[in-house]
């Protein structure tokens, strides 16, 4: 036991100083997502071990069970019973409470992103009479046949504007066709535009919030309700917490970010801290109850590896004993496009690997606000 409360001493998330006579819960975690690999899981109940550190006297009751205390620290097992669920350890006039959710019946499940887009809408709205369809322009064409060859479902991030062009002229013709291809097409907000780098590092609530809405609003306008969604990536992944509360204030509940450590000139993790983010990016997600939001991790950006080396990357977050059943694929628009000079010529390959992983490996394709966490 005691080697499980130093681990989980070890990453606990810039939690105040205790000492050593108080009460703390140390694993979970509050805002942790559990599900089977975290404890013993039925029907009715997910049974977990609730560690912490204890008064060196006295018991120690955890949603009212006695718990195990040896030596200031404490373990107790736990049925879990709702989606949501609150823990309270209580020791004399101490408490510790912290709330989990579970992931019932989690299973492998991935989601194809695709950042940064605004060339193929330039594009459509250039010379509508060019496409009868949507999917006569060559790069839906190409997602519509990963979604037909792999089943994927594949959600779009958009900018508003890019030079010369914005979404306002972006005709409503083929409103009726995006909202057939809803069940498996999503689009939604990401930012203003690519330029200046990092435009929300220090955004305010307002910012955002008009932000969002005007790219929103035209997603309405020309694409119909059914394809917006409520999970984003924000340009950069990073945002304060009041921009955060903007988004979570206009439906969304779900962000993507580039977690853990070791991402160069971007935090990539919106608000949260270094400690904060290296733990989220060893779970399927984590939720921060202060701006009511999910932040999951991205497996893979796509365009950042060779065709070759995908698989291996994939195999490797696959083996994470927590992370490893929810798995987001990423890549970029302008990877694919060859006037642009971050032109990938294989990044339709580079797509194409990735998605031969998850297919022999029995992952479903889901998105993320379907159910919970694409259930």
């Amino acid at each position: 036991m005691m080697r499980r409360v130093c681990a989980a001493l070890a990453i606990v998330m810039s939690a105040p100083a205790f000492s050593e006579d108080s009460l703390r819960i140390l694993d979970p975690r509050d805002g942790d997502v559990l599900n089977h690999d975290d404890g013993g899981e039925t029907a009715e109940a997910l049974s977990i071990t609730v560690r912490g550190v204890a008064p060196l006297t006295g018991p120690v009751r955890v949603n009212g069970r006695a718990a195990r205390v040896e030596g200031g620290t404490f373990e107790c097992v736990v049925p879990l019973t709702g989606r949501r669920n609150t823990i309270v350890a209580e020791a004399g006039d101490q408490k510790d409470t912290i709330e989990v959710w579970w992931d019932k019946a989690s299973r492998k499940r991935y989601r194809f992103s695709v950042d940064d887009n605004i060339f193929f809408l330039k594009d459509l709205a250039a010379d509508p009479d060019k496409y009868r369809s949507l999917f006569d322009h060559w790069y839906l064409e190409f997602w519509r046949e990963m979604h037909n060859v792999y089943g994927a479902k594949i959600h779009i991030n958009i900018y508003y504007q890019t030079d010369g062009f914005n979404l306002s002229q972006m005709p409503p013709k083929w409103k009726a066709e995006w909202q057939a291809n809803a069940p498996w097409l999503h689009l939604s907000f990401h930012a203003l535009g690519d330029k200046p780098d990092r435009p929300y590092m220090g955004a305010s609530y307002e910012q955002i919030a008009r932000d969002y809405d005007l790219v929103v609003g035209e997603i309405r306008r020309f694409a119909g309700p059914d394809v917006l969604t409520r999970t984003t990536t924000v340009h950069w992944a990073e945002c304060p917490k009041e921009a955060v509360k903007a988004l979570r204030d206009r439906g969304i509940e779900q962000v993507i970010g580039l977690f853990g450590t070791g991402h160069g000139v971007t935090t990539a993790c919106y608000y949260l801290s270094p400690e904060q983010s290296a733990y989220c990016d060893t779970r399927p997600a984590w939720y921060d109850k202060e701006t009511d939001m999910f932040f999951i991790p991205c497996a893979i950006v796509v365009n950042s590896y060779g065709a070759g080396e995908i698989q291996a990357k994939l195999d490797a977050r696959a083996a994470s004993p927590h992370a490893g059943e929810v798995v987001e694929l990423l890549i970029h628009e302008q990877y694919f496009r060859n006037e642009l000079e971050y032109y990938q010529a294989d990044a339709m390959d580079k797509v194409r690997a990735a998605l031969d992983w998850v297919k022999a490996r029995g992952y479903e394709p889901v998105f993320w606000s379907d159910g919970f966490l694409g259930k």
